[in-house]
């Protein structure tokens, strides 16, 4: 598998070439792992050496030489792009069809796959759309593994995985991949260091910043994967002081004393899916300035629990939140923002720019201050490069930026976010993590779904464990030291 003197660009973009003469060559058996910022590259790149593009995808490209593989499966970073059939068991019969597996043969190995990668299904003819996003996530790479490829292209296989089914995905693909090629992007790297054997960095413009054995690479190259927001190990020690801070160009906010009274109260509130109960809360109350963590396995009703809060699913019970008349999701969006798992779920308008446009309140003093609002949020979420572009044309980690810019811009008194920062490199992960410290010491309350045990330790000031869809707060003395309440009731700093 190789590729040389690669130069590709997007058809009607403004923009210069993505690939400026990229060559390297892929050994059989090699495990590589492709690292660099978000919007460099690094999935179309995969496709490219899968054939995917422009074989199937046609993108214009030149290259003075190209192979890749005669045999190969493709994890995608999305699992809702992979699924051809409504059923899981479908699904994964599709590919042994086309394996022409005898169908008496059929149930023992849908069995098999389900069961490396940890996907648990009372009844395996599942309607793929009742699945959460992480074992959607199971089930594409359960797909994948049935095709028995020699060459495996992964792009982001477990960042929608708990901690649990990213480790068990990791140890089925070591199992399974001795003689496979692999080459992955994924931005959660510490899980993998110990798997690859091989590191090709990309630069912020698609060209090749390293390559070679990742320890050497690491030393090498330190300060650029710091200059251009590449995960790299150490990172959340290197970037603790600016959580704790903010950006260093701007004044520390204050912290925000709990006060007395809640902003939010759920009470025997119920969240319901095709008529079952998903998520459920016993007596919770929520303060200003707390920045809540909603933690637990995939499926357990994480997403569930803020879709019930914002009335985007049926619910019962009590959910009570300071300032809202009435229980209709526009009337809850006057003062709780949201951030779905999807980030496309959000996009309404054709640019980036429209899109914060439209997120913007009426400014008091007229089209200059929005103007000047516009500009400043594109600045701070790294997107005036792209504010031209169709939000659906951005990587999957520009989206999460967009999404989470557009949500953030009204102040909303409650945001809600869902798993925000998975697709994002290192840069982006902690400039929103910033962004939503200053928000939380102004009084603005965080109820973030996350599988990053560093956010939990570092950021939260609560946990909220889910289990079976049922709510339990963990108690103070159960939370890491860093994220533990401070004296009388203060929410603390993000550390």
């Amino acid at each position: 598998m190789s590729v040389t003197n690669l130069r590709l660009k997007y058809p009607g973009e403004d923009a210069p070439l993505l690939f400026q003469g990229v060559s390297f060559s892929i050994e059989p058996g090699e495990k590589v792992l492709l690292l660099g910022p978000s919007g460099c590259g690094k999935s179309t790149l995969l496709q490219v050496l899968s054939g995917i593009v422009p074989n199937i995808v046609e993108i214009p490209l030149k290259t003075d030489n190209i192979q890749t593989p005669s045999s190969s499966g493709y994890v995608f970073q999305d699992p809702e792009t992979q699924f051809c059939m409504p059923y899981v068991d479908e699904e994964i019969a599709f590919v042994l069809e086309n394996l022409q597996v005898p169908r008496e043969e059929m149930p023992a190995r849908i069995a098999y796959y389900l069961e490396l990668v940890g996907l648990q299904l009372g009844d395996t003819h599942t309607l793929i759309r009742n699945l959460s996003q992480g074992m959607k996530q199971r089930l594409a790479i359960a797909s994948v593994l049935a095709l028995e490829p020699e060459v495996l292209f992964l792009d982001e296989p477990t960042a929608l995985l708990d901690e649990i089914g990213t480790e068990q995905v990791w140890e089925t693909i070591r199992r399974i991949s001795a003689e496979k090629t692999l080459v992955i992007v994924e931005h959660k790297i510490s899980g993998i260091l110990g798997l690859i054997d091989r590191l090709i960095v990309m630069s912020p413009d698609g060209g090749l910043l390293a390559d070679g054995q990742p320890q050497e690479v690491f030393e090498a190259y330190k300060q650029q994967m710091i200059d251009y927001g590449i995960w790299y190990p150490g990172v959340w020690d290197d970037n603790e002081m600016e959580l704790v801070s903010g950006d260093k160009n701007e004044d520390k906010a204050a912290p925000f004393i709990q006060t007395a009274a809640p902003v939010m109260t759920l009470r025997d509130f119920v969240g319901l899916r095709g008529g079952q109960i998903k998520t459920s809360v016993d007596n919770l109350s929520v303060y200003p300035g707390d920045w809540i963590t909603v933690v637990g396995a995939n499926g357990a009703g994480k997403s569930s629990l803020l879709l019930a809060i914002m009335r985007l699913i049926p619910t019962h019970g009590s959910c009570w939140i300071e300032g809202v008349k009435g229980s209709k999701v526009e009337q809850l969006a006057e003062q709780v923002g949201f951030v779905f798992q999807n980030p496309e779920f959000q996009f309404v308008t054709n640019s980036v720019e429209e899109e914060l446009a439209y997120s913007l309140p009426e400014a008091e003093q007229g089209r200059d201050e929005q103007r000047s609002a516009l500009e400043r949020l594109l600045r701070e979420y790294d997107l005036l490069a792209l504010r031209k572009r169709h939000p659906f044309q951005l990587s999957m980690g520009q989206k999460r930026r967009l999404s989470v810019a557009s949500a953030m811009v009204r102040g909303p008194r409650i945001l809600l976010l869902d798993e925000p920062t998975f697709g994002l490199d290192a840069r982006g992960t902690m400039r929103i993590l910033q962004q939503l410290e200053r928000l939380r010491a102004s009084g603005t309350v965080i109820v973030m779904v996350t599988h990053d045990l560093e956010i939990v330790k570092r950021c939260a000031t609560r946990v909220w464990q889910v289990e079976d869809g049922h709510v339990e707060e963990w108690p103070a003395e159960n939370l890491p030291a860093s994220a533990a309440h401070a004296p009388e009731g203060a929410a603390m700093l993000c550390k």
